[in-house]
């Protein structure tokens, strides 16, 4: 970011009211947010007063020469602030806004470790099993009486967690959410204001009980949906029967567009059925690099009747597309990308990938999976609340900068 930029950053207690923010005022003003690790608790009690009545206490650095208007301590609300960003440093349609969502111990941690490393965002790799997760990391709640070291030691998110990252040119906002069943009221409160999820599943145990919570609870706000099966490294690893309890227990459609290469200790990496090429990592390493290469002779007769499937659902969405595959025209690689943003954004499917982010292979594949089939803020329908003067009239926010904040 550029050095004009500030945090909003609070001074009191998360309960204190009112509540002043001190900022070091520059030229252009811009907005980043709530800080990476906020969790969604402090998001949810704060944002009314972060966007309501709060003033906020404008201060210069003395060091640096400011115009003396700047010099003088103002007070105003955060709407006169937000009208003085003159543009904003990655555009809306750039931004994913998503959650990791699992059954315990299914890996969203540990997921989310790699793509903070995978997209620069960390220098090395924290493990939840040698207690240095990044997103195991919290400032204390005073209120719940939870700490940093009470997730760390029981290697579990106790709540919710907050990061941004970036890939491709696009901004990716990452919430990652507990897994266990005493906290499901915490994915609620996440969810409510994700774009986009990712659902991790074991390979081995497959669809989880609280697998199936917080996909209810996905679904209940409409959160379109990416099912990353991980963990392919592990013995009894099996990506065919979790994809089958998908469509069992979920009653949902899957959209296969990874095939494995192999599985537990012979698992080497993917096949992408968007680009009909194997995805193969070199190692288990840090930072293991990866290559393009032909698919396997022994996989090729899975691959057709998996390439196939995916070709027959998402031509479907298309009078165009499904026209020219009667034909015997065939989508190429643009269109299947565009068409599975489409069904996967409309609900029509979920598309399904696999890999195992601890040995780190598939994650930089599932990156671009987010950024090529997950909304955009300007893709999911806007906002609606109430009045609070007058709690029978619906108010409606879309994701715009030239929405009012109040």
């Amino acid at each position: 970011m550029a050095s004009e930029t500030f945090r909003l950053s609070a001074v009191s207690s998360v309960n204190s009211c009112p509540r002043k923010l001190a900022i070091p005022l520059y030229s252009p003003i811009r907005f980043l947010g709530f800080p990476p690790r906020a969790s969604s608790s402090f998001v949810s009690s704060s944002l009314p007063s972060f966007l309501g009545s709060s003033c906020l206490a404008l201060k210069t650095l003395s060091p640096l020469p400011q115009p003396q208007q700047h010099r003088r301590n103002k007070q105003f609300s955060v709407s006169a602030a937000a009208a003085e960003e003159t543009k904003r440093a990655v555009p809306l349609k750039d931004y994913r806004n998503i959650g990791i969502m699992a059954h315990i111990d299914a890996g969203k941690t540990t997921t989310t470790e790699r793509v903070l490393f995978y997209t620069g965002r960390n220098y090395k790799i924290g493990e939840v099993h040698e207690r240095t997760a990044t997103m195991d990391w919290m400032e204390q709640e005073q209120e719940r009486g939870i700490t940093m070291e009470q997730e760390q030691e029981r290697g579990i998110t106790i709540t919710s967690a907050a990061t941004t990252t970036f890939w491709n040119k696009h901004r990716i906002n990452i919430i990652d959410t507990p897994g266990h069943v005493d906290f499901t009221l915490e994915v609620e409160r996440a969810l409510r204001v994700l774009d986009g999820a990712i659902c991790l599943f074991d390979s081995v145990a497959g669809v989880e009980p609280q697998s199936e919570t917080v996909w209810r609870q996905a679904s209940k706000y409409g959160v379109p949906k990416i099912c990353f099966v991980n963990k392919m490294d592990r013995l009894g690893a099996n990506f065919y029967r979790t994809r089958d309890m998908i469509v069992t227990n979920l009653g949902a459609t899957p959209l296969v567009i990874q095939l494995p290469v192999g599985s537990e200790d012979n698992f080497q990496g993917v096949v992408d059925l968007v680009r009909m090429k194997a995805i193969l990592w070199s190692g288990e390493e840090l930072g293991a690099k990866f290559s393009y290469a032909d698919i396997p002779e022994d996989l090729q007769d899975q691959v057709e009747e998996y390439r196939a499937l995916l070709i027959e659902t998402i031509v479907e969405l298309d009078d165009q597309a499904i026209e020219n595959y009667l034909e015997g025209i065939a989508p190429d690689e643009e269109t299947i990308k565009k068409l599975i943003r489409k069904g996967t954004i409309g609900g029509s499917f979920v598309p399904v990938m696999c890999g195992s982010a601890f040995k780190n292979k598939g994650v930089q594949p599932l990156l671009d999976a987010v950024i090529d089939y997950l909304p955009s803020p300007l893709d999911v329908p806007p906002m609606t609340g109430t009045d609070p003067d007058n709690p029978g009239l619906t108010i409606e926010r879309a994701a715009s900068d030239d929405e009012p904040l109040d």
